[in-house]
Formats: structure tokens, C-alpha cells, sequence
């Protein structure tokens, strides 16, 4: 049986494993994968997923870390890095990884819209109204996101009367 076939073996056991909330039994799964396994970006997946469900973050931030590094180089390893980063260490930390993010993402709402959250949890207003409405420009239903994002309560009322210009400008009001 060659290494792939032994990884997706482990993979499918794992996943079952995820699917059932048996998240132990899915890490000692891969566990069983040979050393050299252990860093396959499908296997740095899994550990992540696990990880997060067991609230593991700075696990989940080390394995988020190196996925980064690893091709594709889309946005959601990204977030994902943020995200355990602010459950284990801190906002500003988060928020660096983003802006880094953002040189590689420029026009990923969700980068925009997280990077919002994070400047309205650090008292910066202005920052956290231009960045949700550069993520709902983006992406249209980033507006009820914010409206029931606790991270951004200080800016619903803001947020719900851009709403209102918007709704009163395409009609719907």
C-alpha cells in the first residue's frame, strides 16, 4: 500500500470521525500517519478543523501558521491564522496577520470585514466603519453580518442607516 493510498485511508477514518464530533479519536487517527505525512497540506487541514472544534488554538494558530506558507495561497489560511490568533494571543496580533493578508488579498471582503471587527474591538471607529463598508461594497451580505456581529455593536446604529441610503438609492424603501 503505497504513502498516498495510507494517507487518504487515515484522511477518510478522520473525516468520519469529524463528521460523528469525535474529535480525539479523529487526531489519533492521524497520529497513525507515518512522520512524513504529518506536514501533507490535507493532513495540516484536518489537524486544523480538529483543533478549532476543540477550541486548541494555539494549536490551530501553529497549524494555521504553516499553512500560509503552502500553496495555494488564497485568503482563508489567512483568516484562519487570524482567527486562532486572537483566541490565543491578541486583536493587534490578529490584525497584523491580516494586513498582511490584505497586500496578497486587496479585495477580499472578508479580510475587510474582519479587519473592521478587530479596529471596533480596539476603539477605532473610523477604521472599523471604513473597512465594513469596504467588505459590504465587496460583498453585499457582509450588511447583515454587521448588523448581528457583536464585535461591531457599536456601529449598528451607523451601519443599519447605511442600510437605509442604500436601500432608499436602489428603490427598496
Amino acid at each position: 500500500m503505497g504513502q498516498e493510498t495510507d494517507i487518504a485511508r487515515h484522511l477518510r477514518s478522520a473525516q468520519g470521525y469529524i463528521e460523528l464530533g469525535m474529535f480525539v479519536e479523529a487526531a489519533t487517527e492521524l497520529e497513525c500517519l507515518a512522520p512524513e505525512a504529518r506536514g501533507h497540506p490535507a493532513v495540516l487541514a484536518y489537524r486544523y478543523a480538529i483543533y478549532s472544534k476543540l477550541e486548541q488554538w494555539t494549536m490551530a494558530e501553529v497549524v494555521a501558521r504553516q499553512m500560509v506558507k503552502l500553496p495555494p495561497e488564497g485568503p482563508g489560511w489567512w483568516l484562519n491564522w487570524a482567527y486562532s490568533t486572537r483566541r490565543c494571543q491578541t486583536i493587534q496580533e490578529a490584525r497584523q496577520i491580516l494586513l498582511d493578508a490584505e497586500k496578497l488579498h486587496p479585495q477580499h471582503a472578508t479580510i475587510q470585514f474582519n479587519l473592521g471587527c478587530y479596529a471596533c474591538r480596539l476603539g477605532e471607529m473610523e477604521e472599523a466603519m471604513r473597512r465594513v463598508e469596504a467588505a459590504i461594497s465587496l460583498d453585499g451580505k457582509f450588511q447583515a453580518m454587521a448588523l448581528g456581529d457583536p464585535d461591531l455593536e457599536p456601529l449598528w446604529d451607523e451601519i443599519a442607516k447605511g442600510q437605509q441610503v442604500g436601500d432608499a438609492q436602489s428603490g427598496k424603501i
